[in-house]
């Protein structure tokens, strides 16, 4: 990655975060700001630069990499969300946990994916 490649993910990534902590701070809970303002704009920046430098077809593998990322990271936050609602639960036991989840998931999504493409 280039110099240039830097400083225009840096203002392309600034400019959708921006965007997206505005359209955030419109939805209530305001906790959606935070959601809104991490990780599409990351992606949306991502592969904006991608596009241009990859085409088009690397950018629609990419992200269905990302879209089988969200699936995975959504059974993961499902998983906490549950262990902590239980008392007397051990964290570090239950983080583990989890992330073996979202590997598994991830992993297998990814090769069910790669089995039908």
């Amino acid at each position: 990655m280039t110099l240039l490649d830097t400083v225009l993910r840096f203002l392309l990534g600034g400019a959708i975060v921006s965007a997206f902590a505005i359209a955030g701070e419109l939805f209530t809970p305001k906790t959606f700001a935070g959601i809104f303002g991490a990780a599409p704009s990351v992606a949306l920046a991502t592969l904006s630069m991608a596009y241009v430098s990859q085409g088009g077809a690397f950018v629609a593998e990419e992200a269905r990499g990302m879209i089988l990322g969200a699936v995975a990271f959504v059974a993961y936050a499902t998983v906490s969300m549950l262990a902590v609602r239980r008392p007397g639960t051990r964290v570090w036991l239950d983080a583990i946990a989890s992330w073996l989840l979202w590997l598994a998931v991830a992993f297998s999504l990814f090769g069910l994916w790669r089995r039908w493409a």
